[in-house]
């Protein structure tokens, strides 16, 4: 697959990992405000969070001469441990780049599958460099996180499961980093039914994949300050590309605006989620998003938080 994914592309990833995947719960969150918010729960997803759809997607994906050496990739931690767990239940080795700033909770998520890890510089530019060696010297396959067409249709699974279960949705929300979510739940949302909004939520202290929707071309993530260790990453050219084609809009929202939204989820429905997982909601709190009289869903991403 050399293109952005389609529908089919989704549908395919779908059929791919339907033996190792959870179904993961949708569940209703009441907010103080009136609002009711349907949640697609991927905090109860194998290893704590979305990420190992693609994962599972790209591995299976690969034929058995690509496999020989195993795979690779950088992460702060949910796409190394899904690319990790992916592996094993494949029968290969997985090679991971962390940042030694990974919280301890994710390094220790990530051991649990025995993969080879190298610790880095909490940098892209470090990751980046660290990984390419590790190619080199292994001869690995390169998984990327986000920028990769079979991760990006594997992620779009969630929405595809979402919909079958809340067709009627006015919108939908996902956290946007390096944009693999936001991207393959947004193919999979408007192939379906194009009447429904997409809506990528950010950290205003992370906000490239807002300034790129709006300028129309990629601007690096510098120097980001959030919270958020999942939404540091720039976005790919795949992932953008499929943001502009089918996204509405990209929101951005405050630091006290996520905790307050994590401290919401985890007193209202007794979930522990990531400061990632709690920006789309942190949107709804804030009023960044018109969801009066809507039926807004969100895509939580990860419950992966110390």
């Amino acid at each position: 697959m050399t293109q952005i994914p389609t529908l089919v592309n989704v549908k395919e990833a779908a059929a791919t990992i339907a033996p190792y995947v959870k179904r993961t719960p949708v569940r209703t969150l009441y907010l103080d405000n009136g609002i009711q918010l349907w949640l697609k729960c991927e905090n109860l997803q194998r290893t704590g969070a979305f990420k190992f759809r693609g994962a599972c997607n790209a591995v299976f994906a690969l034929t058995d001469e690509e496999a020989t050496q195993g795979v690779a990739t950088h992460s702060s931690g949910n796409h190394a441990a899904a690319l990790a767990c992916a592996a094993e239940l494949r029968g290969i080795l997985a090679h991971v780049v962390m940042p030694k700033t990974t919280t301890e909770m994710k390094k220790n998520n990530v051991q649990r599958y025995s993969p080879s890890i190298t610790f880095c510089e909490p940098t892209l530019t470090a990751r980046e460099e660290t990984l390419q060696k590790v190619l080199i010297d292994t001869g690995a396959v390169e998984i990327h996180p986000y920028n990769n067409p079979r991760i990006i249709a594997g992620q779009g699974t969630a929405a595809l499961e979402f919909l079958d279960e809340i067709p009627d949705l006015d919108i939908l929300l996902t956290p946007v980093g390096g944009g693999g979510l936001l991207s393959g739940t947004a193919i999979a949302t408007k192939e379906t039914n194009s009447t429904i909004k997409v809506i990528g939520t950010e950290p205003t202290g992370a906000d490239d994949a807002y300034r790129s929707f709006r300028k129309g071309k990629i601007i690096p993530s510098v120097n980001p300050k959030t919270i958020c260790d999942g939404l540091l990453t720039s976005l790919g050219e795949f992932t953008f590309a499929a943001i502009q084609h089918h996204v509405d809009d990209i929101v951005t929202v405050s630091e006290e605006a996520i905790k307050s939204a994590m401290k919401t989820v985890r007193e209202k429905t007794g979930m522990s989620i990531e400061p990632s997982a709690a920006v789309p909601i942190a949107a709804i709190l804030e009023g960044k998003v018109d969801s009066l009289g809507k039926k807004v869903g969100i895509i939580v991403s990860g419950g992966n938080a110390d």
